[in-house]
């Protein structure tokens, strides 16, 4: 087949790859779209039906203008589409001095705090009298204090990648699914991108393969990306169902005590019988994407319910609804890598975010526009760069 060109490909299309696909396609280019399944699917890391999102983030103040314009964008699709993306139910984070458990960086309640008040995001600071009163649900310790933010709640990510796709077909954009990606080298009119299709040429190669990473990396840069194996359980409601509904109940993250890692959780948006889901994170195991256990043990399940649910959420029963994996793809300091690869200026590289990307997909798709069409981004991604690594 004659070779096909285009002014841009993305290379794979979950959270930022569709955004991506979508801010190009708006920008009136000649885009395509590549993936080796068919999305929204189940086999990365965008899916599990719901994914939380918040204004002040507390791996870093860097974030929050691009999960604030992240918000824009999403009720400027619901508008033009009809489709509910995000519900904000609020969210809860829970912390105390007595904690050791630890989320994605040192200081995570703390620093949401002072990107609160930094970016002006409505919030209150709750101490456990305060917290017990509002979400009796949460079994709360003496010690333990809270931050609660009005405008976060949750994401649906299937639905949001599913309305990126759609309208970047509606405007002109091509887009290939379940074709790999084989190998992209640099020719006389940009990058050539080879499939087990067909051959395509492009002058901006957008790469956000999620954790098949490592597929599209020279070796010197393979280091820095690790992937994980995580779980996302749904435990039944034994008591007080509707306390657990979205109008009753926010989105939370808590660096609860006794456990290395925090947990965090959803309301129960399927209702009674759809369980509450929550998780919590590991990364003592690395998996490669293609060949992981996908089937959640019974061990599995019981363990978590023991050591994570049992003892913060006495309405939950230790039967499992539904129990799914996904995968998180890490950076040593958990940080994004938003950059052209080094020594080339039409390859550019978005990471799959370390477990806590999503929220900011569609301020990114349209960051990783802009640095193709534009050179820059309005929002400052110099944090993301490969330099930090060396």
């Amino acid at each position: 087949m004659a070779r096909k060109t285009f002014d841009a490909i993305v290379l794979g299309l979950g959270a930022m790859g569709s955004s991506t696909l979508y801010h190009l396609a708006k920008r009136g280019v000649r885009v395509l779209g590549i993936d080796r399944f068919a999305p929204p699917h189940k086999y990365g890391s965008t899916h599990g039906d719901t994914r939380i999102t918040r204004l002040a983030v507390g791996e870093g103040e860097v974030y929050s203008p691009l999960a604030i314009r992240s918000h824009e964008i999403w009720r400027e699709l619901e508008a033009e589409t009809k489709n509910e993306l995000l519900n904000s139910t609020g969210m809860l984070v829970v912390s105390s001095a007595s904690k050791t458990s630890t989320l994605h960086v040192p200081g995570f309640f703390e620093n949401t705090i002072a990107a609160a008040k930094k970016f002006n995001i409505r919030h209150d600071l709750m101490d456990s009298a305060d917290i017990r009163k509002r979400f009796p649900q949460f079994n709360i310790r003496n010690d333990e204090r809270g931050y609660y933010e009005y405008e976060a709640g949750y994401l649906k990510p299937e639905k949001c990648v599913e309305t990126f796709l759609d309208l970047s077909l509606k405007l002109g954009a091509q887009l290939n699914r379940n074709e790999t990606v084989v190998s992209y080298s640099q020719c006389d009119d940009g990058v050539l991108v080879k499939t087990d299709k067909n051959e395509y040429s492009c002058g901006q190669l957008i790469v956000t393969a999620g954790p098949w990473v490592h597929s599209f990396l020279p070796e010197p840069l393979k280091k820095h990306f690790k992937i994980y194996r995580q779980i996302l359980f749904w435990y039944d409601i034994a008591d007080r169902a509707e306390s657990f509904q979205p109008k009753n109940f926010p989105v939370f993250i808590w660096e609860i005590q006794g456990k290395p890692q925090g947990i965090y959780g959803f309301p129960a948006i399927d209702g009674p019988k759809g369980g509450l889901k929550l998780a919590t994170e590991q990364y003592l195991q690395t998996t490669p994407p293609d060949d992981y256990n996908k089937t959640v043990t019974e061990d599995e399940i019981s363990k978590m319910y023991a050591d994570y649910v049992r003892s913060q959420f006495p309405d939950l029963a230790s039967r499992c609804v539904k129990a799914v994996t996904c995968l998180y793809t890490q950076t040593p300091d958990a940080h994004f890598v938003v950059d052209y690869l080094p020594e080339s200026k039409n390859v550019l590289f978005a990471s799959p975010c370390s477990g806590h990307g999503f929220k900011h997909s569609a301020a990114l798709g349209e960051c990783l526009a802009e640095m193709s069409l534009d050179g820059s981004s309005k929002i400052d991604l110099g944090p993301f760069s490969w330099s930090r690594f060396s």
